[in-house]
């Protein structure tokens, strides 16, 4: 498990810290489409879609939950491979392809409503989208290397809140595809935004391309002192994952089940994605490159459960899903944000693209069980409520779990 350099390796080629902020932030920018293809169609724009599929479909909970079951088990061998395919291919074409073929899958699930080829579209979607989600947060983390705490950690940030963007958009495009399209609603939904895939490829290229390829030693795997050191920072990650996705895959369905219109659930949804968006951008990347050691994972799990409660505990309405919105949206994707942080301070630069893999295998896993439980507990008494207590209580051991991570050095 120990590194292994490129074959004539040189010394390692940071991106140059000189740069001004501005540069650096329209970087991440550009790497931003990523998460907007990567999270924000590919994963959670399902939770729209989700209700309709099920309804046209005729699926059991169970079987909806299996489609993000799909997709995360292809997140976990994309994840588990994005360093070698980084090796192979170089940073820039690892995330671009990535980003290509997960937009070739968006188009294509507009295509068939057969369970078994959704399914397989899924799982090569889940591959790909963690190929360039992880690439492009090495990317992202390369943007500002040798800065300080702050503000290396802001162009990660930026990076991050391009999931809150996808959000957005999918929240006012699929409820306007699923109008126009009635029966067949759900598949121009799926098309519009594999065409907005396509599309975000000029921004994803004009970022990769201001970063400098590594050309230092790239190591494979972490060492198993290294895992060690971060085993709080992985349970804590797989417990989030599970917690935080299952809420995203059945948020929807429950507020539709309370009654509430489409109307009042697509503005949810954009509420949602922009309170991400701005709050990863103006608090999460000062905050997770100032808190010590698991201190921001455990915060972010809180918040994220406070987040949970408002559509389990209040009266059902309008009120208190905008009020899970706001609160969950804020806090949400703050976690890989403080995941990928935490990678880059406890480990050298060579690790950084295994490190994040491996944070990312762990997150995978956790939303790999997660949405299938969830459904199994939604198909029993007691409806999608009691399988959204399964995510809150989830939150609440994640963090505690995280509370154990100690701060260390990357040497």
């Amino acid at each position: 498990m120990r590194p292994v350099d490129h074959p004539g390796a040189v010394a390692e080629s940071p991106a140059p810290v000189g740069a001004s902020p501005a540069r650096h932030a329209f970087t991440a920018l550009g790497l931003a489409a990523g998460p907007v293809v990567a999270l924000g169609f590919t994963r959670f724009a399902y939770a729209l879609l989700l209700p309709v599929m099920h309804e046209r479909l005729h699926w059991s909970y169970a079987q909806a939950g299996g489609m993000n079951t799909a997709n995360a088990l292809g997140y976990i061998i994309g994840a588990a491979t994005a360093a070698v395919w980084a090796r192979r291919l170089g940073n820039r074409a690892a995330f671009l392809w990535g980003l290509a073929v997960s937009a070739l899958s968006l188009c294509a699930t507009a295509a068939t409503a057969n369970f078994p080829a959704l399914l397989a579209l899924r799982f090569v979607g889940g591959f790909t989208t963690a190929v360039a989600f992880v690439v492009g947060s090495v990317l992202a983390s390369r943007v500002a290397t040798g800065a300080g705490r702050g503000r290396a950690a802001l162009p990660v940030a930026i990076y991050m809140a391009g999931v809150g963007a996808g959000v957005v958009i999918s929240g006012l495009v699929v409820p306007a595809a699923l109008s126009a399209g009635q029966d067949a609603g759900w598949r121009l939904g799926w098309l519009l935004m594999g065409l907005a895939s396509v599309a975000a490829l000029l921004p994803a290229w004009l970022g990769a391309r201001a970063v400098a390829e590594p050309t230092g030693p790239h190591a494979a795997l972490l060492t198993a002192g290294q895992v060690r050191r971060l085993a709080p920072t992985l349970a804590w990650y797989v417990l989030f994952g599970a917690g935080y996705v299952s809420y995203m895959t059945f948020a929807v369905a429950l507020l539709r089940s309370q009654g509430l219109g489409s109307s009042i659930v697509a503005v949810f949804f954009v509420v949602l994605g922009a309170a991400s968006a701005v709050a990863t951008l103006t608090v999460w990347g000062h905050l997770a490159g100032r808190l010590r050691g698991g201190h921001a994972p455990a915060l972010v799990a809180a918040l994220v459960f406070l987040g949970v409660l408002p559509v389990l505990i209040m009266t059902p309405g309008p009120a208190a899903a905008l009020l899970s919105a706001v609160v969950f949206g804020a806090s949400f994707m703050a976690g890989p944000t403080a995941a990928t942080v935490i990678a880059r301070r406890m480990l050298p630069a060579h690790g950084w693209t295994a490190g994040i893999a491996l944070l990312t295998v762990a997150f995978s896993l956790g939303q790999a069980v997660g949405p299938l439980l969830s459904g199994l507990l939604s198909d029993s008494q007691g409806g999608i409520a009691r399988g959204l207590w399964l995510s809150a209580g989830l939150l609440v051991l994640a963090a505690v779990a995280a509370l154990f991570q100690r701060e260390h050095s990357p040497s």
